[in-house]
């Protein structure tokens, strides 16, 4: 089988080309030009958009209060939305409120990094690239 396939590629080039021109007038003769649109009858719903440049589409109209005070509150974030949480992914960090004053001159709870002579002096070596870390 494998001999019957290799009689049959071609490796003329006119007989190439000629192959690739009845291929193409085969499409050209199943393609149809069409140039009358309408709108399909067996269609229920007939669906015709606007112009974006037509006067008539474009005149004022009446804001919809209603409509617009809706549009609001569904662009708001949930926390003004509601008073809880609604879903179990929105408790968390829900209330984010500190339970305490945080006072920052109350030593027990604030624990600030400090600078003496040595420490000052290892951190600058340290960030020259000093890789003594475990001294």
């Amino acid at each position: 089988m494998a001999g019957r396939l290799k009689e049959k590629m071609v490796s003329d080039e006119v007989h190439q080309n000629q192959i690739l021109r009845e291929l193409y007038l085969k499409e050209l003769r199943t393609q149809k030009l069409y140039t009358h649109y309408h709108v399909n009858p067996h269609s229920k719903v007939h669906t015709i958009t606007r112009k974006p440049m037509s006067w008539h589409d474009n005149l004022e109209e009446p804001a919809d209060d209603r409509f617009i005070k809706l549009i609001h509150h569904a662009a708001q974030e949930p926390r003004r939305k509601y008073l809880e949480s609604q879903t179990e992914s929105q408790e968390i960090g829900w209330d984010s409120e500190p339970l305490i004053n945080p006072d920052r001159s109350d030593r027990r709870l604030n624990h600030f990094q400090v600078y003496n002579d040595i420490t000052l002096y290892k951190a600058k070596m340290w960030s020259l690239g000093e890789n003594d870390w475990h001294n």
